[in-house]
């Protein structure tokens, strides 16, 4: 069976690209096999009559590998909604065979294997299934990527409590500051919360640098920052 991690957040744009692409990166960096994917996108742009990700781009370039776009990013869809509205307003059906036969192609390429999720574990995927029969599926341990700021205890119990309800084993939680001046009495109180109230470690505090920026970011800056504040036992 393939190692790795599946990536999920409380929310969306909590950072769970970042991390992904972060861990990706730090995977690459001690000479592991690291494969990665982002198995459905939304909100993608057209590229030579193709739809592209950003975040997908990112997470291929963040582990430095060769695999063909579309087996990282099987389902791109371009409006910046819910996969379930998004694939509905463009009239397609999103192929849920496509996505199990790529990974496990991904699986056979890779000793290790990064997923990003989209949004959080109850995003539908269509009616009946959704983010966290995805994750169930593909039987990876999973992280939480949950913000810093007021708020956050509520939303990462929730997620904790979901994904246990639902049998994901639960790895433990990345703390993403994906604003400016996060107040650091409420960062570290809600850090005490969620570790007390989940039972679960606190792999890492992802501090705010505009260098992350997906689109833009340099891989060295990427790599530095994971290095310097991701729990050395992440590396499974």
């Amino acid at each position: 069976m393939t190692k790795g991690y599946f990536i999920t957040g409380t929310d969306t744009g909590v950072g769970k690209t970042v991390v992904a692409g972060g861990l990706a990166a730090l995977y690459r960096n001690k000479g592991l096999d690291v494969g990665v994917m982002k198995p459905i996108a939304t909100g993608c742009k057209r590229v030579n009559n193709a739809l592209i990700s950003d975040d997908a781009v990112f997470l291929k370039c963040s582990a430095e590998v060769d695999d063909e776009y579309e087996l990282i990013n099987p389902v791109s869809l371009e409006q910046p909604l819910a996969p379930t509205i998004a694939a509905r307003l463009s009239n397609t059906k999103i192929d849920l065979e496509k996505i199990r036969m790529d990974y496990d192609s991904l699986c056979e390429r890779h000793e290790y294997l990064i997923v990003e999720g989209i949004g959080g574990l109850l995003v539908p995927v269509d009616e009946y299934y959704f983010v966290v029969d995805l994750a169930n599926e593909m039987e990876l341990p999973l992280i939480v990527v949950c913000r810093p700021t007021l708020g956050t205890i509520n939303h990462t119990l929730l997620t904790v409590s979901y994904a246990r309800e639902h049998g994901l084993d639960v790895k433990g939680i990345i703390m993403n500051e994906s604003t400016e001046n996060c107040d650091n009495v409420v960062k570290k109180t809600n850090v005490d919360e969620i570790k007390k109230l989940t039972g679960l470690p606190l792999l890492g505090i992802i501090p705010f640098d505009k260098r992350l920026d997906v689109k833009t970011f340099d891989k060295e800056t990427l790599l530095k920052i994971f290095r310097d504040n991701i729990n050395k036992d992440i590396i499974i």
